[in-house]
């Protein structure tokens, strides 16, 4: 059953940040959020913006992003329900890092820096859960950083599509379909390219007899061919 919107703390139960804490605990730190909602493409904040504090989301997508001297934007990952943004910022006390903008209608759970911290001291389970999740992303970064730095554009959309599948690959009797949620332009500036070659590349891949696209669903036709071409450059 969904959080109930209107109760945050039906909300901050389905944090993992949080799970540690009794009900008291929970209904006292419920008293300290406040709901926000973000319309489709509103900024949460800008990078360089000094932090105010921690966000929760509790309905929605939200897209962390930074953007090159260009204005070339690359996507760092995009959090749904259940995830918290901003945790680095609000320890260290320097600005946000990057930028966040809701991908669709979204709602946010938001506590004070202050707050926040202070929890922490009170709680310090809390604060081991954080390095956790700081330390997830920092893998995924580095992740990031290599398949940039080592991998063709074509290798880096084959890992995208072999990540989706296996995180939330719906099994068909032709092969895992995936939901294109995001569109060849949100999808380039996750992989580091332009919307150009992504289209391009998909095109190939579906030539190749590797994937079927129909309307906004993949199917991933050959796994098997997928994975030997992206160990190719491994």
């Amino acid at each position: 059953m969904a959080p109930d919107r209107t109760d945050p703390a039906s909300t901050l139960r389905t944090i993992p940040l949080f799970a540690a804490l009794n009900e008291a605990e929970m209904t006292a730190l419920a008293l300290r959020t406040r709901t926000r909602s973000f319309a489709p493409g509103e900024l949460l904040f800008s990078e360089g913006d000094r932090c105010a504090g921690l966000f929760m989301v509790a309905s929605g997508r939200v897209r962390i992003f930074k953007m090159s001297p260009s204005g070339r934007e690359h996507v760092l990952s995009i959090e749904g329900s259940g995830s918290s943004i901003a945790e680095l910022p609000v320890f260290d006390g320097g600005p946000y890092p990057a930028s966040a903008c809701a991908v669709d209608a979204a709602s946010l759970l938001f506590i004070s820096r202050d707050d926040f911290r202070a929890l922490c001291m009170e709680h310090p389970e809390i604060g081991l859960k954080v390095l956790q999740v700081v330390g997830g992303r920092l893998r995924r970064l580095v992740g990031i950083i290599e398949e940039l730095s080592f991998t063709t554009v074509r290798h880096r959309l084959i890992a995208w599509i072999l990540r989706r599948a296996k995180a939330d690959g719906r099994a068909t009797d032709r092969g895992h379909a995936i939901s294109l949620g995001a569109t060849h332009q949100e999808l380039a500036a996750q992989i580091g390219t332009v919307r150009e070659l992504v289209s391009r590349n998909m095109a190939r891949l579906q030539a190749q007899g590797f994937i079927e696209i129909q309307g906004h669903e993949l199917i991933v036709l050959d796994t098997d061919g997928l994975e030997a071409d992206l160990a190719s450059v491994i």
